[in-house]
């Protein structure tokens, strides 16, 4: 299992904003593309992921325990911010600090 598999500091530490056209039956989605009910609109050029601007942030596509076992439950159809997230990324050991976990 990797440290991704396990961790998932990220997707309860962080905000994830991306364009529309990564939506479901968008122009630019990957799979299945990000169901539109998993967003909320912040502009006509930008949807975040439901959950990522809460006082404690957890996306809605998250599934499992931060730092036991944890899944992206749309992980196919994942938006670019998350695509271009992984442990070599300077922010994923501030994430794991936040939420108490040790860094990579």
């Amino acid at each position: 299992m990797s440290v991704c598999q396990t961790c998932g500091a990220c997707c309860a530490s962080l905000r994830v904003d991306f364009h529309p056209a990564e939506l479901a039956g968008g122009a630019f989605a990957w799979g299945d593309g990000v169901p539109v009910a998993l967003t909320v609109p912040v502009t006509p050029a930008i949807v975040r992921m439901r959950g990522t601007d809460s006082p404690t942030p957890r996306c809605a596509a998250l599934d499992g325990e931060v730092g036991v076992a944890v899944k992206c439950t749309i992980y196919d159809g994942r938006p670019s911010p998350c695509r271009e997230f992984d442990v070599e990324h300077p922010a994923c050991n501030r994430a794991r600090r936040q939420c108490g976990l040790p860094p990579c």
